[in-house]
């Protein structure tokens, strides 16, 4: 089947990963920081019109949550190593004059008991005002980062992120929304799940969960079952098995006018696969649609690669090489749950949603070409 992009994929928020520091123009920039189980990702972008552009990005996998399912507590190396990375950012936020910035930390900072311990010593060590966040609100940011990719003909939508740490799902009624109005009522979400938007054509969060299971705490539960398929198998059904308290799981999938939204590492680098890239182009993953067998058929395809396959294997890459199969087997169960013949592969999650936030409570953005 040929992939498909639908037509508001390269709409607001647009958030073009650059090779390099741009020209910051005119404006005042903004920093959106998330900081992971995995990894710590920065943003540094303006508002321009009803988008906001990339000036400079940085992206590096510390493993703030190595060791976290053993202990309870962050490690000191897996600290040292965030800090540097902290430093970085800082630097990249000093050189473009930022002083509008919004640096979060998710689901390891959330659960260890040295958490404030560390925020302490990242605060003496960087200047950086890095703060936690609660589930609800990490989900609420992922889901308005994705509402260019809502069609204009879903009724039931189900945005996933899959984190380092946790697995976020959010489902959501769009039956009394006109068409065209579906997108803009997804963004209108920031202000809470539960918060009356004003309008009679509202979108409704049936529900969300946040499940304590990431591409990188996943794989920590079941490390030590050497079989690799064994091991694919196990993990998906033990997160299958998490799912039991969110409300639509009994459900079921209502394929006409049902769509899923995916966000994550996992989801781009198996688009990227599917489409048999050897460099990653996010143009051509952002957007893309696939349907369940086509999931399907990446992920028997990663199994008989084999973890020394996997490896050596240039799409995966050598920072995802060891969390690709966790990340896989979060993805299959959620097929297997809700298969579906659109899920659209969001290049784009927490900090384009900090972003976007950030900039409509200051009325930056225009209304103008917006969605």
């Amino acid at each position: 089947m040929t992939p498909r992009r639908p037509v508001g994929a390269g709409a607001f928020p647009k958030a073009v990963e650059p090779p390099g520091t741009q020209s910051a123009a005119t404006g005042e920039l903004y920093a959106a920081l998330d900081l992971g189980t995995n990894s710590c990702r920065m943003l540094i972008a303006r508002p321009a019109g009803a988008q906001f552009l990339v000036v400079d990005s940085f992206s590096k996998a510390v493993q703030l949550g190595y060791g976290l399912e053993a202990t309870g507590r962050l490690g000191r190396a897996s600290m040292g190593r965030t800090v540097q990375a902290l430093q970085i950012c800082r630097r990249k936020i000093e050189e473009h004059g930022v002083t509008r910035m919004r640096l979060v930390a998710t689901e390891a900072c959330r659960r260890a008991r040295n958490a404030r311990e560390f925020i302490r010593h990242v605060t003496r060590e960087t200047g950086l005002p890095l703060e936690i966040i609660q589930p609800e609100e990490e989900a609420r940011l992922a889901v308005i980062s994705c509402a260019p990719l809502v069609s204009d003909k879903t009724d039931q939508l189900l945005v996933v992120d899959i984190g380092g740490g946790s697995t976020e799902l959010v489902w959501i009624d769009l039956t009394a929304v006109p068409g065209p109005e579906r997108a803009r009522a997804i963004m209108r979400l920031s202000a809470g799940f539960n918060v009356d938007q004003g309008v009679r054509a509202a979108a409704r969060v049936v529900d969300w969960i946040s499940v304590p299971l990431g591409v990188a705490t996943l794989k920590d539960q079941f490390i030590d079952v050497e079989d690799d398929a064994a091991r694919f198998a196990l993990m998906s059904w033990y997160f299958e098995e998490k799912l039991a308290s969110f409300t639509p799981y009994l459900a079921g999938s209502p394929r006409a006018g049902f769509q899923i939204i995916g966000t994550s590492g996992t989801v781009t680098t198996v688009a990227a696969c599917h489409l048999g890239l050897r460099r990653y182009d996010r143009t051509k993953v952002d957007g893309l649609q696939m349907t369940s067998a086509e999931i399907d058929a990446v992920i028997r395809g990663f199994l008989t690669l084999g973890p020394e396959g996997r490896r050596a294997d240039p799409r995966i890459g050598r920072d995802r090489h060891t969390l690709i199969m966790s990340g896989a087997a979060i993805l299959q169960a959620l097929m297997r749950v809700w298969p579906t013949d659109k899920l659209s592969v969001a290049d784009r999650g927490l900090r384009e949603g900090l972003l976007y936030a950030q900039m409509a409570a200051d009325g930056v953005l225009t209304e103008d070409g917006m969605i």
